[in-house]
């Protein structure tokens, strides 16, 4: 029988499902008039869970999930970077860094020892408020990665060494470069400076200062870590598949020997007031002027939060929102808009960006989208606006706790700010009784202040401090030996994993034939659909690069007779979301919802896929969109990059950007009669599949598929065919793709492999891994880990139909272009040589493999995309409950041979994207021909 429990196990999924006093399955002709109340889903979000505290007073919160045997371990420390004093701004970030270096029972990466236990959902954060770790690991492996971050609670100090500072402070810097080096990147810095006064606790970024990181000894170091890592700083939450019994034991076993240290009081941050309106102009390498106002607001406690997310969902959140109707979709002089309520703990800020359309005058659109926001203040939203920000929230918050980790956020955060774990709940009810007249008096008290009105102009950018070139490595003014480590019991063993038991899958066919794949998930009541066609970015003729794409954006704009702001308004009421996209070898359009609305949404899915409008105007409008996507991919070093990589490697079908956007001139010239040929020839029942994941069995989801699409016929016309896949003649070099003002360089290399379809990727993949695909891999170590060159460098192979590329990204800092390059070359010589897979490499992917299982497909989406991968590459459904005896079958033989007949450097071509001037000379050591291009042409 199986276990379940949790947000929606057991009788939570009943009060979920059975508070609508009935499900909707029919078609109607109003989508929105069928939702089900916001009140019945409101009170299906529960997240049952007990507390305790030991007696160093560390707050522990514990939900129990028996429906997966996994474990979500979420710590959340009182601090972040508002907590920094002067001279010591990025502190809290650095040790985030510094954190996951190795503590002292346990030396070494944090990330690899914890990638080797299996763990998902793995990563650490740090913003203005606080600083959190979380890992999801098979519960087997709770014991050891309690030991794990017990021991980086009270046993760190003695393994923070000058070395371990310098490295990732220099890590820390290329994170700062990765960031500036995208267009708007430096606006964060000049909304920080603009908003908030000097010495205001968030006024500097938590990425914080070079200067102060490289300043920092050994000394400040430690005195951080002890005023601000201890157990009484901090809340532990275990979610899953624990009671609270063993939780109380196992944490007064790792955590309950850690002394208590002093508590950090959350600096107080009161919401400035701008004396005047602030005006300031920038220059970015963007495809667009974007004009955005920023107001300071107070914070997620304050009476006021609730009215202020509502104001930004109907300002211009929503797909519905008044900014998109009037200038998006009414005016058509924006390509774009958004308004968010960014609330931190003490204050926050409210803002609104407007993306000009190019060729508009920017003045007159600020002038426009000035009139609309005070007519906003003066006269607030509807009642019926606010419901539908209402019940998308409510929507977004049950797809979030389908995750542990979701669930487990929600608990902790709850309990560090407003010392409630269930303040979750406290903020969805205040949303839900929240009126017209309520959001008109918070809008007149905030938004009639004075504004920081930042516009980003396309241009050359102004001067900016960059990051230094190498951490300075202040010297230590104390001595290691000050410090003392205590010994503690040894690091408990993994138990025995589990073999994974992948959900049931059920198939049926609809009265046209179409396929539909099936499987059941009752952790949340929603429902996933996929109505996915043999098509891709591969289907676009070349002539027609970008039409599919202007295709898709059209069906979702208008489709039934219903407009785009009617469509959006139905989406929203339902809390649904409808999403038409590609791959490169499959078109999908996507569905998901909260079950109890699945009738009216279906019924937008299938007008969407059946019946799209297409008229002239939305096509001109998307086309605007389309193009200033374009114009943005342009100019960022990925799109730049891996438009050139794809085009350089590939002819045929896969010879395309591998975004889809196309190219301008096609874009601009396609019509109506463009859009519908490629519909009839692709979107078409006998080229169609579906999947879905849903707490419903398929026996009730099976008649509402057949009502909305057994009757879909196809049409007369020929079913499109695509161009074959090939490559292009191999001709090693480096082209250099000029981008000015480029503090980082993206490297990217790859070649064809002669892998394609069916072909076994388990393997190679395992053996790629080692190379360069894990955190852990030779590639990332040996860039980020020990050079401080990069934030993160990685290898793979993409996951296509045809003939698949082995693809190296690698950004690091300009400087070290020419030596990343030939560190890469020498690595790839030196695992596919004489030094391919070790027994530590070995022993780690095959553990990794394995334990990794019980956590993936923890999600429905994962599990939606399982389902379609293994159609993709015609795997058996059982496929990954057969991975884990293969995986422990691996040898090292094996991966080196997989890897070594498939991957030959001497046919790399390599793509750079920086600044010519700083990285051409440091190219010509290399032995390779140097294309040299302007980021203009491509």
């Amino acid at each position: 029988m199986p276990r379940l429990s949790g947000l929606v196990g057991g009788a939570a999924a009943a009060l979920i499902l059975a508070s609508s006093p009935t499900l909707v399955w029919a078609q109607s002709a109003d989508p929105a008039a069928q939702a089900a109340p916001v009140s019945d889903l409101l009170a299906g979000i529960q997240i049952p869970h007990e507390s305790f505290t030991l007696d160093n007073g560390l707050t522990v919160l514990v939900h129990e999930d028996r429906s997966n045997p996994i474990v979500t371990v979420s710590v959340w420390y009182n601090v972040g970077s508002k907590d920094e004093p002067t001279g010591r701004t990025g502190f809290a970030h650095l040790f985030e860094h510094l954190m996951f270096g190795g503590s002292e029972n346990a030396p070494g990466s944090y990330i690899t020892r914890l990638q080797g236990m299996g763990a998902t959902t793995l990563n650490g954060t740090t913003w203005f408020d606080r600083t959190n770790y979380f890992e999801t690991v098979s519960t087997p492996a709770l014991e050891q990665t309690l030991f794990l971050e017990s021991d980086r609670m009270g046993h760190m100090l003695g393994a923070i060494t000058q070395e371990t500072l310098d490295t990732q402070r220099g890590v820390v810097q290329n994170e700062k470069r990765q960031g500036d080096n995208q267009p708007f990147g430096l606006t964060e810095y000049a909304i920080l400076e603009n908003l908030f006064p000097v010495g205001h606790p968030y006024r500097h970024s938590t990425i914080g200062s070079m200067a102060d990181l490289d300043a920092a000894s050994m000394d400040d170091v430690r005195q951080w870590f002890t005023e601000n890592y201890g157990p009484n700083n901090a809340i532990v939450v275990l979610a899953g598949d624990i009671d609270v019994a063993t939780a109380r034991t196992l944490m007064e076993r790792y955590f309950g020997p850690i002394p208590r240290g002093p508590v950090n009081t959350p600096a107080e941050a009161p919401v400035p007031v701008l004396a005047a309106p602030i005006e300031q102009t920038m220059h970015d390498r963007v495809p667009y002027t974007s004009i955005q106002r920023y107001w300071p607001v107070p914070g997620m406690l304050d009476g006021d939060a609730a009215e202020l997310e509502i104001a930004a969902g109907v300002l211009g959140g929503l797909a519905s929102s008044r900014l998109d109707n009037e200038l998006v979709r009414g005016d058509e002089t924006a390509v774009s808009v958004s308004t968010d309520y960014s609330a931190f703990h003490r204050t926050g800020w409210f803002d609104v960006t407007v993306n000009v359309k190019p060729g508009e005058d920017a003045a007159a659109v600020r002038a426009r989208m000035d009139q609309i926001i005070a007519d906003f203040i003066a006269t607030g939203p509807t009642d019926e606006e606010i419901r539908r920000v209402v019940t998308q929230t409510v929507a977004r918050r049950i797809s979030t706790m389908e995750q542990l980790n979701g669930r487990a956020s929600a608990l902790a955060e709850g309990q560090l700010y407003a010392g409630d774990s269930n303040h979750y709940r406290t903020e969805l009810e205040a949303l839900a009784a929240v009126t017209p007249a309520d959001v008109r008096a918070v809008l007149q008290t905030w938004l009639g202040r004075p504004s920081y009105n930042l516009t980003v102009e396309p241009g050359e950018r102004e001067a900016y401090d960059e990051a230094a070139t190498a951490p300075a490595g202040a010297a230590e003014r104390a001595p290691t030996s000050d410090y003392q480590a205590t010994a503690r019991p040894p690091m408990p063993e993994i138990g025995t994993m589990p073999g994974l038991d992948f959900p049931d899958v059920s198939r049926a066919t609809l009265s046209n034939g179409v396929e539909v794949i099936a499987t059941q998930s009752a952790r949340v009541p929603t429902t996933r659909i996929a109505v996915e066609f043999d098509a891709g970015w591969a289907a676009d003729a070349a002539d027609a690069l970008g039409v599919q794409a202007l295709m898709l954006r059209a069906a979702s704009e208008g489709a039934g007779g219903m407009d785009a702001n009617e469509m959006a308004q139905a989406r929203e009421s339902l809390g649904a979301s409808v999403s038409a996209s590609a791959s490169m070898d499959r078109t999908t359009y996507g569905l998901s919802t909260v079950t109890a609305n699945l009738g009216p949404s279906l019924d937008l899915l299938a007008d969407v896929v059946r019946r799209p409008d297409f008229e002239a105007a939305v096509i001109d409008r998307v086309r605007d969109q389309q193009l200033a996507a374009i114009r943005s991919e342009q100019s960022s070093p990925g799109g730049l990059g891996n438009n050139a990589l794809f085009e350089t490697l590939y002819a045929g079908a896969y010879g395309r950007g591998p975004s889809g956007l196309g190219e301008i001139n096609v874009v601009s010239a396609a019509d109506r009669d463009d859009l519908i040929a490629f519909q009839q020839a692709w979107i078409r029942p006998d080229n169609a599949r579906i999947y879905v994941v849903s707490d419903r069995p398929l026996s009730e989801i099976l008649p509402q598929l057949e009502s909305r699409f057994g009757d879909w016929a196809a049409p007369a016309t020929a079913r499109g065919t695509k161009d074959e896949v090939t490559a292009q003649p191999v001709q090693p070099r480096i082209i250099l793709i000029d981008r000015p003002q480029s503090p980082q360089s993206l490297i990217l290399g790859g070649q064809v492999l002669s892998i394609a379809g069916t072909d076994d990727r388990l393997v190679i993949g395992a053996g790629v891994e080692i190379l360069g695909s894990a955190f852990w891999s030779r590639i990332n170590t040996d860039l980020r880990e020990t050079r401080s060159w990069s934030y993160g460098s990685r290898s793979n192979i993409s996951g296509l139909e045809g003939w698949s590329p082995y693809v190296i990204n690698a950004p690091v800092q300009a400087d070290r272009t020419g030596d990343a390059i030939a560190s890469l070359m020498a690595l790839h010589a030196d695992f596919l040589g004489a030094n391919g897979v070790t027994d530590a490499e070995l022993v780690r992917i095959r553990e990794s493999s394995t334990r990794r299982l019980a956590g993936m497909f923890e999600v429905s989406a994962a599990v939606l995309g399982t389902l379609q991968s293994n159609n993709l590459f015609q795997r058996p459904d059982d496929y990954w409950e057969q991975a884990g005896a293969r995986y422990q079958g691996l040898t090292a033989d094996a991966l080196n041979q997989a890897v070594r007949e498939a991957v030959d450097p001497s046919q790399f071509v390599w793509i750079v994207v920086g600044d010519a001037a700083t990285v051409r000379p440091q190219l010509e050591s290399l032995g390779l021909p140097i294309e040299v291009r302007s980021m203009d042409a491509e």
